[in-house]
């Protein structure tokens, strides 16, 4: 009896240890998809970088700030990753449109996707994780 409680707790601090490792590879990843766009809409045509542009800083740092947010709470995590899924999405669009009217490059489009694709990975593990952990 004893032995399973305690091998409960190995297991629980271990998917605790592995939730953390996940949330804190999310903000250096985070942090060079930001910079690296910030060089990108620095470069656009001078009136779609104060349009498309700004709306893209703008989603970009609330993302970066629900990120934040999310490694120091401890409730209400999900509803925090579904905002920042919303945000990814939102800057997808951004992206293909910059893309479609010749912005950015097929390159520096193809880079940015991955990048968006690698946070999307580490937050729907998070999202699963966190979704299993709630019906428990």
């Amino acid at each position: 009896m004893i032995l399973k409680q305690m091998s409960k707790r190995v297991i629980t601090l271990e998917k605790l240890s592995n939730k953390k490792e996940n949330e804190l590879k999310l903000i250096p990843k985070a942090e060079k998809y930001v910079e690296y766009m910030l060089s990108i809409i620095f470069k656009i045509p001078r009136t779609e970088k104060f349009s498309i542009g700004t709306e893209y800083k703008t989603s970009m740092y609330q993302m970066l700030e629900n990120i934040i947010y999310l490694n120091k709470i401890e409730t209400h995590r999900l509803e925090i990753l579904n905002k920042i899924d919303a945000e990814l999405s939102i800057q997808r669009i951004y992206l293909r449109i910059m893309f479609k009217n010749a912005w950015i490059d097929r390159k520096k489009f193809d880079y940015s996707i991955n990048l968006i694709y690698e946070i999307g990975k580490i937050v729907g593990g998070l999202t699963k994780s966190y979704g299993k952990n709630n019906k428990e």
